[in-house]
């Protein structure tokens, strides 16, 4: 038989015996039943402080995970835009209005094919008049030279007669004026030759010009971009208006995208990577690294390096311009030890000792306390060293390690006493029951 507590029995009879007492005089009902209230939150006070009492001297509850074996993937992430990987902008070099434009946006051109075509009339007339230019020019060689070939003959005969006559025919100012004339003759011929070679340079000048009348494709593609119709002025005049944009080739393509300054060191030619755009979601397009840029950019005050991926584009859904953010392979670890970086990250509390013991018992759990201490940080290691902290008989244990690369969830294990299928504690998840 459990004992009787007295205590309880006593204080409640008392309390009772005084209400019964003073109901005749000065409390009425309703007295006796606020105290008995009174009575039950302080014992309902008590209880939860008896309750939080035993918590405090509860033990902390950790999480824990194992360390895996296997292979690390460390990816560096960047955006930019696709473009072809050849791009031509082709232009007018001359002034003028356009007649025709035989080819509109997508369409696929060959080399040498006509885009669009200026007005002629006045290009055709330039050069028919290089040509009678050039005609009159060799007429003029043609004259010159007979003109040569007379003062020739003539010296020769003048010659022939002072032989004849020991000197004394012709006269000496007559052979002199002879040599003179044939001297002039060969330099009016020289001219002339040269008149017609610049008269042939003209002609080809203007025949040129006529040419490129005709706006053609330098290169095998197809048509990007269109900004001509038939009927509008070309104006070139200091420079040549880009008119239509080619891409050579859709089914090769490159992805530039901007690499942050803190990644642009882990990043190589030759690396793998892959990507997505928007339009095809859930899809991924590899790509190769052919270039990092050497020379730096900044926009909203980050800097960042240009860095290009060679982009297969067979089935042609990627399209120039699209948006591709791209995660590009730059360590690959395998068959390692991997700890989750959780483990790195914890370090367990140490709780403060209290100022000074506090009466027990209900009234020693109403008195006021001082306030609680903040928990402390358990000392590192010394040589800030990265550690891990596993259970041992209930307890938090330090293990030293020495960690590699890192993909920012978990990280490479390169010394340590560490094996597969250790668990190592992630956090501290509250006190022990």
């Amino acid at each position: 038989m459990k004992p009787r507590d007295t205590s309880s029995s006593t204080s409640g009879s008392t309390l009772a015996t005084l209400l019964e007492n003073e109901s005749g005089g000065r409390f009425s009902r309703r007295w006796r039943w606020l105290a008995g209230a009174m009575v039950l939150v302080v014992a309902a006070v008590a209880a939860g402080l008896l309750l939080r009492g035993g918590d405090r001297t509860a033990g902390p509850r950790y999480h824990t995970e194992p360390v895996t074996q296997g292979t690390l993937v460390v990816k560096v992430s960047a955006t930019g835009n696709l473009q072809p990987t050849n791009k031509v902008e082709v232009g007018s070099e001359l002034s003028g209005i356009v007649t025709a434009v035989p080819v509109e946006e997508n369409d696929r051109v060959k080399k040498g094919q006509v885009l669009a075509q200026l007005d002629l009339p006045k290009l055709k007339d330039a050069v028919t008049r290089s040509r009678a230019t050039l005609a009159g020019a060799e007429a003029q060689v043609l004259q010159a030279q007979a003109t040569m070939e007379e003062a020739r003959a003539q010296l020769a005969r003048f010659k022939q007669v002072a032989e004849l006559s020991g000197g004394k025919v012709p006269s000496k100012s007559e052979l002199a004026t002879a040599e003179a004339n044939l001297k002039r003759a060969e330099a009016n011929l020289a001219s002339a030759r040269a008149s017609v070679t610049q008269a042939r340079a003209s002609l080809q000048s203007d025949e040129t010009n006529l040419g490129k009348a005709s706006i053609r494709s330098p290169i095998d593609g197809v048509v990007l971009t269109r900004k001509v119709e038939p009927g509008q002025t070309v104006a070139a005049t200091l420079q040549a208006p880009v008119l239509f944009t080619l891409a050579e080739d859709l089914a090769k393509m490159k992805l530039q995208v901007d690499v942050d300054e803190a990644d642009v060191g882990q990043v190589r030619v030759g690396q793998t990577a892959t990507f997505t755009v928007d339009a095809w979601p859930g899809r991924k397009y590899a790509g190769i690294i052919t270039r990092v840029g050497y020379g730096s950019q900044t926009k909203d005050n980050v800097v960042s390096y240009p860095t290009v991926l060679a982009v297969n584009n067979d089935d042609l859904s990627l399209r120039p311009g699209m948006t591709g953010t791209a995660d590009i392979v730059t360590v690959t670890r395998e068959n390692v030890l991997l700890v989750p970086n959780a483990a790195l990250r914890f370090t367990p509390a140490v709780a403060g000792a209290p100022a000074g013991g506090a009466p027990g018992g209900i009234v020693g759990k109403l008195m006021p306390r001082p306030p609680s201490q903040p928990p402390k940080l358990a000392a590192p290691v010394a040589g800030g060293k990265p550690m891990v902290w596993v259970l041992s008989d209930g307890q938090a244990v330090s293990i030293e390690i020495r960690t590699g690369a890192t993909n920012g969830q978990m990280t490479e294990v390169l010394g340590g006493k560490l094996t597969a299928g250790t668990q190592v504690i992630t956090e501290a998840t509250g006190a022990q029951p």
